[in-house]
């Protein structure tokens, strides 16, 4: 075929002409020649143009490649893990503390204990954009342990709230100070590690949540046999874990670097080769050589909002995190409505939690090694519905207590699957600051129905707020065999060439996640 066409094209173009319409031929066949030229040369050319910029050598070194990953995991992610850890702590440990007096000390009649835990997200949910627009420029190494010593002194005060009024105030801002922290660290891994080695560090250091769950209760049931100075009980809870959440954040401050080409534990070589590395990753989606280089836009955000990616996986997200929350929020309740003793309710989270520990690591790693996220997805929600569905059966309460076994080891990987989805299928930096942001934003509106789902007068039971979170899990199946499809198709256009008139329609460098080479993750 490539010896024929050449033969073929030029008597084409005699033939329109001859007809009258030689200009239009030209142009046609001018635009298709530019876009094959640039569909054949593009990588090859980015390729040769990042090494020269960079001075590196024309081979790549695996040896040296494999050496700058495991320095990335060994000096930021088990910083990222502790911060999660102590966020996922003090956002929920309200639970443990209701169950240890709060709630009577404080008069929690009705639904203003579900109340309190909704004023938490008001903020939390409005942060989460702007937090990302700024992360690089104040320096991610330094915004998120601030956010994290912020926290943790609001944490500490909410230990001495004597009133309702007290602890709206205390939440709405720990609220406000975690609000940045997800999407910040979703985009502060996308500018060290390539696509789809994401997912797996992503589930590093999530896999925090469901083990806060875990050390949470432990923790809880010591601190709460503190009785001093007036404090009794769950105050300690609060201002304990409070305290050692600020300090944890100001050792973390001289820790974490704020993008690859700072890090001090990198060789020089092996910055540039970090920066090399993620310019290759990009597919032509981003034009800039260090994510410092890259300049926010307008543009970048209308791109972001308007992405099929960005819509579907924020109501995926929406979906999934509605049982997440309302799981980790109340859990202890839960097992406490099983005729556990509230110490007893306590130490029976633990288990759970921690099968959901090594079911987030396993599947974020399975996750990468596929390089797919809708498939874990799907199958992870179907094993959370079966745990669901136990708990709804009229059973024993060894059924039931099983049944949170399947829930938590099927919606906690979940989550850092979705969100490792849609960071994969944004680009440049900005799009995805934006997106994530908005994607986080959206999910966090699950909380108004989450802190609703487990009503008091629905107890033992609970057989609402179980049926809520099916339907959840439901509507998230729907919504990634969805996008796992969009992907594909678009995908498809791709490979065939269809979307390479993008390339001669307009500025290259402002095309982002839509340049032809640039592939979506399934």
């Amino acid at each position: 075929m490539s010896q024929i066409a050449p033969a073929i094209c030029p008597s084409f173009v005699v033939f329109w002409h001859q007809i009258g319409l030689s200009t239009k031929a030209s142009n046609i066949f001018s635009s298709t020649h530019k876009c094959k030229e640039k569909r054949e040369t593009r990588d090859s050319r980015d390729e040769h143009d990042l090494k020269t910029e960079l001075n590196l050598e024309q081979t790549f070194d695996p040896a040296l490649d494999q050496r700058i990953t495991h320095k990335f995991d060994t000096h930021i992610i088990p910083w990222l893990f502790g911060l999660w850890l102590l966020a996922f702590i003090d956002r929920s440990n309200i639970g443990n503390a209701r169950i240890d007096g709060l709630a009577e000390d404080l008069k929690l009649d009705g639904n203003k204990f579900n109340i309190a835990l909704t004023v938490f997200y008001i903020p939390y949910i409005l942060i989460d954009v702007p937090s990302n627009w700024v992360l690089k420029y104040f320096g991610a190494g330094h915004y998120l342990p601030g956010l994290l010593i912020a926290w943790g002194i609001v944490g500490m005060c909410t230990g001495f709230v004597k009133d309702y009024r007290g602890l709206l105030a205390c939440r709405f801002f720990l609220g406000l100070c975690e609000g940045g922290l997800l999407g910040g660290m979703i985009l502060y891994l996308s500018m060290f590690y390539r696509r789809h080695e994401l997912l797996f560090r992503i589930g590093m250091f999530y896999c925090a949540a469901p083990l806060s769950g875990a050390f949470g209760g432990l923790l809880a049931t010591g601190l709460a046999q503190i009785r001093h100075d007036g404090y009794n009980r769950w105050p300690w809870i609060l201002i304990i874990e409070g305290v050692i959440t600020i300090l944890y954040g100001i050792v973390a401050l001289f820790f974490l670097p704020p993008t690859p080409s700072h890090a001090k534990f990198l060789s020089e070589h092996e910055k540039e080769t970090a920066v090399y590395r993620m310019g290759l990753d990009s597919h032509g989606a981003s034009q800039a050589l260090k994510v410092e280089a890259e300049k926010f836009s307008w543009h970048w955000v209308r791109m972001a909002v308007l992405n099929v990616n960005t819509i579907i996986l924020s109501l995926n997200f929406f979906a999934i995190i509605t049982p997440i929350y309302s799981f980790s929020l109340f859990l202890p309740t839960i097992i406490r409505a099983l005729g556990y003793t509230a110490t007893k309710a306590q130490l029976f989270t633990v288990p759970p939690n921690m099968a959901a520990f090594f079911a987030v690591i396993l599947c974020t790693y399975l996750s990468d090694k596929i390089k797919a996220r809708g498939p874990i997805v799907i199958v992870c929600c179907s094993i959370a519905i079966v745990g669901y569905i136990m708990l709804l059966v009229d059973a024993g309460p060894l059924v039931h207590y099983g049944g949170t076994f399947l829930v938590a080891v099927g919606v906690f990987p979940s989550p850092p699957a979705v969100m490792g989805w849609l960071a994969n299928n944004l680009a440049p930096h900005y799009v995805r600051a934006t997106g994530t942001g908005l994607q986080i934003a959206v999910a966090n509106c699950a909380a108004f129905i989450a802190t609703f789902t487990y009503l008091e007068k629905d107890g033992p039971e609970y057989k609402t707020g179980h049926s809520i979170n099916v339907g959840m899990l439901v509507l998230s199946l729907i919504l990634s065999t969805s996008n796992i499809l969009y992907a594909r198709w678009e995908n498809g256009k791709r490979e065939r060439g269809h979307r390479d008139h993008r390339l001669v329609e307009g500025e290259e460098g402002s095309l982002g996640y839509r340049h032809p080479s640039f592939r979506y993750t399934i």
